[in-house]
């Protein structure tokens, strides 16, 4: 399957609580687990991915470290607005690898995601990729 959360097809991120000039939050798209954005601290951390068109999501996968608590919010507005949560999930702690966690999201339409890590592990979380098909 295609993952539409690739910044080369087009996918953006509008917008990132944080940043790191190190890890930067288009690491998250650009397909490479090696990469990845760093939170400077605190919760919640969020950014939003935009889809180069309004798409129908069957799955979304993310590969990151110690988060421990995210949502998911959607939206179908041309705009980053009128979000509605989608999934929320509690992840497994995972020492030394990379949590992967699957969102099953049956054909659910929208033009961004918003994720939100509401804790964490540790004070800093790192996500990795993120892939929507």
């Amino acid at each position: 399957m295609i993952d539409h959360a690739l910044g080369s097809l087009g996918a953006q991120i509008v917008l990132a609580a944080s940043s790191d000039e190190n890890h930067p939050p288009e690491n998250i798209i650009d397909g490479n687990t090696e990469t990845f954005w760093m939170s400077t601290g605190m919760f919640p951390q969020e950014f939003i991915i935009r889809f180069a068109e309004s798409m129908k999501i069957a799955l979304v996968t993310m590969h990151c470290y110690n988060v421990k608590t995210l949502k998911i919010e959607k939206s179908i507005s041309d705009d980053a607005t009128d979000f509605e949560a989608i999934s929320e999930k509690e992840f497994e702690h995972t020492e030394g690898h990379l949590q992967t966690n699957d969102f099953p999201l049956n054909g659910t339409t929208a033009t961004h995601l918003r994720f939100i890590v509401t804790s964490g592990y540790d004070h800093f979380v790192s996500v990795h990729s993120i892939s929507v098909e």
